[in-house]
């Protein structure tokens, strides 16, 4: 079983990653490289969480980067400002799949906990992954935030993900909690959601 893992410099999509190496799948590493809009210390925690993942489970996890910041600046033009983050996590999901028919990958893991962000309760999860051709694997979502701390940090990786660094500069004040699917479906189009997701398959790079 190949599954391709969202990865990012924070704490939870590590775990979700480590959790289902142990389950027994192969776990390719996908990070979304957002630069400009987060500074060049992102890609190095990326490298660095992934060398103690095989560090610490003696597995391959191949790591590719593919870029993102073109994605956000479309959204951000082109969308209502309290959306970015869905329509950032819907992009996102859309190259994944992308890479994962590349790779071999029957799925996608994400280190989604219910509840934990906005991008992350029940409504915003669902028409995130709308019209997606591939399963969501989702091994955090029932675990709190304390429950997945006490893993990275245990599995090495919670030192790497708290070193700091820019987050994300196009995070709005106040991002939509209740997405509508009809609006989703509108920004799609008017940010031309299908040409970004090729564009960005097409120039994602293996980094190790």
């Amino acid at each position: 079983m190949k599954l391709i893992t969202l990865i990012s410099g924070g704490i939870d999509s590590p775990v979700a990653a480590y959790i289902m190496d142990r389950a027994g799948a192969d776990v390719f590493l996908l990070h979304m490289d957002n630069r400009p809009f987060a500074d060049e210390k992102s890609v190095e925690k990326v490298k660095k969480i992934a060398e103690q993942l095989r560090t610490v489970t003696g597995s391959a996890f191949p790591l590719y980067s593919a870029p993102h910041g073109m994605s956000q600046e479309s959204i951000s033009k082109n969308c209502d400002t309290n959306y970015q983050c869905v329509m950032c996590k819907r992009t996102m999901l859309r190259v994944a799949q992308e890479m994962a028919g590349k790779l071999g990958c029957g799925g996608v893991i994400m280190g989604d906990s219910l509840g934990q962000v906005a991008s992350q309760t029940l409504k915003n999860i669902r028409y995130s992954s709308f019209g997606l051709r591939i399963p969501i694997v989702r091994p955090l979502i029932g675990y709190d935030k304390l429950e997945i701390e006490e893993i990275a940090k245990k599995i090495g990786t919670y030192e790497i993900s708290i070193i700091r660094s820019e987050g994300c500069m196009v995070v709005p004040s106040k991002p939509i909690t209740e997405a509508d699917i009809k609006k989703i479906e509108k920004f799609d189009e008017s940010a031309g959601i299908d040409d970004l997701v090729k564009k960005a398959a097409d120039g994602a790079l293996r980094l190790s």
